[in-house]
C-alpha cells in the first residue's frame, strides 16, 4: 500500500476541526486525522507493506522548465536554486514535521526524493512491485497507474478513508472512457487548472475521450491532425495543431516518473514502534491520544 501522504494529510486537515489541539494549543488536526486514516486503511485492507510517499519537491524544476505554468498559482515563496514554497494553510505547515517524526518513531517507511514529487515515488515503487499494489490518493493523476493485469488499483477517498472509490480499469472506462494507460493522454488534452496545465483549448474530458477512442493515443491523434483524410472536424484540427508545442512536452510533465533513485528502506508494516520512548514523548508533547493508541492497536493485530 502506497500513501500519497500530502494528499491525505490535506484531507485530514480540512476534515478534522482545528479545535483538535496539542496541550500547548497548537492545532494537530492533520496529524491526528492522518493517524486515524492510516489506522482505518490498515484495518480494512491489511497490507503486508506500507510506504508513506512524500513530496520532497512538490514542483520539480524539470517539469516547470517544460511547462512554466505548472503549479505556478500555488507558489507562496520562490527560492533560487531550491524548491519553491507551496501556499499552505498557516496551521498546516507546522504539522508536517510532526507527522514525519511520528511516522519515523512508529517505523512506518517514509520515502521522499529530492527533485521529485510523491507521485513519482509512487510510480517507481509501483513499477518495481512484485505483487498487487493499492495506491491511496485524492489525486486523479495517479489513475494513470491503474493496471488490472498487475493488480494495481487506486483507492480514492470519497468521504474520509472509510468510503473509498476502488478504481480499476472497468471504473476508468465507465467514468472516463479510457484505461489506466490512456489516462495521461486524457489528462493532458483536457488540462487541469489545479496543476496549471492549460490543456488544448476547447477540448474537454468527453472530447478528449472520444479522440483517444477514435485514434488510440496522442501519437495517433497528432497523426490524424497531419492526415487531411482523417475525420477530425476543422475546428479540432486547428486547435490540436495550435497546441502542438504544448502537446510535445505535456506527456513528460503529466506522466509520473518510473525511475526515481530511491534510498534503501524497509517497507514492512511494523507491529511494534521502532522507537517507543520517542513515540511516547511525541504523544505527550502533541497530545496524540486516542489516534495514536488506535493505530498502535491496529498494527499489533
Amino acid at each position: 500500500m502506497l500513501l500519497d501522504s500530502a494528499s491525505l494529510y490535506y484531507r485530514a486537515y480540512f476534515g478534522v476541526p482545528d479545535s483538535v489541539k496539542a496541550p500547548d494549543g497548537t492545532p494537530v488536526n492533520a496529524v491526528r486525522g492522518l493517524l486515524d486514516f492510516i489506522s482505518r486503511l490498515v484495518q480494512d485492507h491489511r497490507p503486508d507493506q506500507l510506504v508513506a510517499c512524500m513530496d520532497a519537491d512538490w514542483r520539480p524544476a524539470w517539469r516547470v522548465e517544460l511547462i512554466p505554468s505548472y503549479k505556478a498559482h500555488r507558489v507562496a515563496v520562490e527560492h533560487e536554486g531550491d524548491p519553491d514554497e507551496e501556499e499552505t494553510p498557516d496551521t498546516l505547515a507546522p504539522q508536517v514535521p510532526v507527522i514525519e517524526a511520528v511516522l519515523d518513531a512508529l517505523g512506518i517507511a517514509r520515502v521522499g526524493v529530492a527533485g521529485y514529487e510523491a507521485d513519482d515515488v509512487i510510480g517507481t515503487l509501483t513499477g518495481r512491485a512484485a505483487g498487487p499494489v493499492d495506491i491511496v490518493t485524492g489525486d486523479r493523476d495517479l489513475f494513470q497507474l491503474v493496471d488490472d493485469a498487475r493488480g494495481v488499483r487506486v483507492l480514492y477517498p470519497v468521504k474520509g478513508v472509510g468510503t473509498l472509490q476502488l478504481t480499476d480499469e472497468a471504473l476508468l472506462r465507465e467514468k472516463y472512457g479510457v484505461d489506466g494507460a490512456g489516462y495521461v493522454d486524457l489528462a493532458l488534452l483536457r488540462g487541469d487548472p489545479s496543476d496549471g496545465l492549460p490543456g488544448v483549448p476547447g477540448v474537454g474530458e468527453k472530447t478528449a475521450a472520444k479522440l483517444i477512442d477514435a485514434y488510440g493515443d496522442l501519437a495517433g491523434i497528432m497523426a490524424a491532425v497531419a492526415d487531411p483524410r482523417s475525420k477530425l472536424t476543422p475546428t479540432q484540427r486547428t486547435r490540436l495543431d495550435g497546441a502542438r508545442d504544448y502537446l510535445a512536452v505535456a506527456p513528460t510533465v503529466v506522466r509520473v516518473a518510473g525511475d526515481v533513485p530511491l534510498p534503501e528502506f524497509d517497507p514492512a508494516l511494523p507491529s511494534e514502534p521502532r522507537d517507543p520512548a520517542l513515540l511516547d514523548a511525541l504523544a505527550a508533547r502533541w497530545g496524540l491520544g486516542g489516534s495514536l493508541h488506535r493505530l498502535l492497536a491496529t498494527l499489533q493485530h
